[in-house]
């Protein structure tokens, strides 16, 4: 069996600025440092910059910036939400070739972010963090890479929520003879042509590999352990006429970019609601029944949760390719995978020479958690043991100087996490400010602020749709610590301002002695 996850590249050198004398660490002190290169860690070391602080470093375990959309090139790869919104405010982009950007176009794009606003050399790549742990004494974080050991007074994680991919727990998966591989790890050098291949998974990611593999492999057996809402995909390449007013008319693209932001937020408004979100299923509905005649077929693809429980997808080419002669959808699940085949709960075993597996990410068990390590040596998985929670997404009782961005509850069921990132940035670049105003050497969020906080998210998303299944926003105890349940404009406003009062303070007078405030 070959290797689901392959490693991260080591693309990275570690400057000879960061090294003391003698080349031995820990080595150099910063001011901020910065976890990952995707749009959460390369919007903050822009926006540290454009704010007159260059003493940050940006670790990135890869070879190259672009996160999730370096990460995940497989066949069809691209993103559901409108380009002009799904980048950021700051760093507009004229030149998208369609609606909806592709996975190659995004990642140019985070590409030329990162060379646009010089955020290169403040970047150490193949530095994947072993562990960051808070020093009390010293009041900082102590980050050790694999490249070697760092000190900073704050810690900023930039590894979103999409970034490590869950591997089911399948019987005899260790087994299996053949190709494995994860669309997160997709293997361009592994010729589907004329293979028979079984994909666990229906979701996001498989909706857009299976219309592109379909045509070329021999068979195709299609795993789904519950169907989704899936609706009409809108999109349509730039006409000329377009892309030149959004180069030369002054204010046009901003335009197009707050109203896609603002006309999002009635999918909150009805996402809240699940009465009103059943007028949005109906278009879902009526998707599938004009794609799929076949009444059986159309039976085993219709959920029995309301719309945007789980995620809504959006495909124009998912059900015209799950209905060629080539294509099996088995519903009934896996009871084993064996040395060349899959044997189904159904009785059947199915023989087959490669798996993909389309299954997601560890959303509510991070990674990262396992790595960060607060005061007194508390994981941080460990202080999730109930369930992930955070302040505004952002900050952890008892973890100071941590700022997480994309956070428990930031992901969105109706916009941009891009909106979400630009807030939290913004938060975090308010915070820094009022540290130093202050002369403060640490914050640290009030646990009956946080808990405060969370209580008033468990009240909105009560009665909403996301109470209608379960998914992958919840975690292992049923607390849906994933989704932001209302609008964007609400966290916007939460985060404008970092408001000192729902912290604890300490100032640092001398070296070694804090004084609380």
């Amino acid at each position: 069996m070959t290797s689901i996850l392959e490693p991260a590249k080591d693309g990275g050198a570690r400057s000879a600025a960061d090294t003391a004398p003698g080349g031995r660490g820990p080595t150099r002190h910063l001011r901020v440092a910065v976890i990952g290169t995707g749009f959460s860690g390369l919007g903050t070391a822009v926006k540290l910059l454009q704010n007159g602080i260059d003493d940050f470093l940006v670790f990135e375990r890869a070879d190259e910036v672009g996160g999730t959309w370096r990460d995940n090139d497989y066949p069809g790869s691209a993103c559901d939400v409108m380009s002009h919104l799904y980048s950021f405010s700051f760093a507009r982009n004229p030149n998208w070739k369609s609606t909806f950007a592709k996975r190659d176009e995004l990642y140019d794009y985070l590409r030329d972010v990162a060379d646009r606003f010089g955020v290169r050399p403040h970047i150490r790549f193949g530095h994947e963090l072993i562990a960051a742990r808070w020093d009390g004494a010293e009041r900082h974080w102590r980050v050790e890479t694999s490249q070697g050991d760092y000190t900073a007074q704050f810690l900023v994680t930039g590894t979103g929520y999409l970034s490590e991919p869950s591997v089911p727990d399948i019987k005899g998966l260790g087994d299996f003879e053949g190709k494995i591989f994860h669309s997160s790890n997709w293997d361009h050098d592994h010729d589907l042509k004329g293979r028979r291949v079984a994909v666990i998974g229906t979701g996001a990611s498989a909706i857009q590999f299976v219309p592109k593999i379909q045509p070329e492999v021999a068979h195709l057996d299609l795993y789904q352990r519950t169907p989704a809402w899936i609706g009409p995909k809108s999109d349509k390449p730039n006409s000329a006429l377009h892309t030149k007013m959004l180069r030369s008319l002054p204010g046009y693209q901003g335009f197009r970019r707050n109203f896609n932001k603002w006309g999002r937020e009635v999918l909150a408004f009805a996402w809240a609601r699940p009465k009103v979100a059943g007028k949005v299923q109906k278009m879902a509905s009526d998707h599938l029944k004009k794609s799929v005649p076949d009444e059986a077929l159309r039976a085993k693809l219709t959920p029995d949760y309301v719309v945007a429980c789980k995620r809504l997808l959006f495909s124009n080419t998912w059900y015209p390719a799950i209905q060629q002669p080539n294509v099996d959808l088995v519903t009934d699940g896996i009871q084993e995978v064996r040395a060349k085949s899959v044997l189904g709960r159904d009785g059947v075993e199915r023989e087959i020479d490669t798996i993909i597996l389309g299954t997601g990410f560890a959303a509510t068990d991070r990674p990262v958690a396992r790595r960060i390590f607060g005061r007194d040596g508390v994981q941080l998985r460990e202080a999730w043991k109930d369930g992930m929670s955070a302040h505004r997404g952002t900050t952890v009782a008892g973890f100071p100087n941590l700022f997480m961005l994309l956070g428990p509850n930031t992901a969105l069921g109706h916009s941009s996490q891009t909106v979400m990132i630009e807030a939290q940035i913004g938060y975090v670049l308010d915070a820094l400010k009022q540290i130093e105003k202050r002369g403060l050497s640490s914050v640290e969020v009030r646990p009956e602020a946080q808990e405060a906080y969370n209580k008033t998210l468990d009240g909105r998303i009560e009665g909403s749709v996301w109470t209608d299944c379960q998914s992958w926003y919840q975690d292992a105890n049923g607390r849906n610590s994933s989704i932001w349940p209302t609008y964007t404009w609400r966290f916007r406003a939460g985060t404008k301002r970092f408001d000192l009062s729902e912290y604890q303070l300490a100032s640092q007078v001398r070296t070694g002695t804090q004084v609380p405030q």
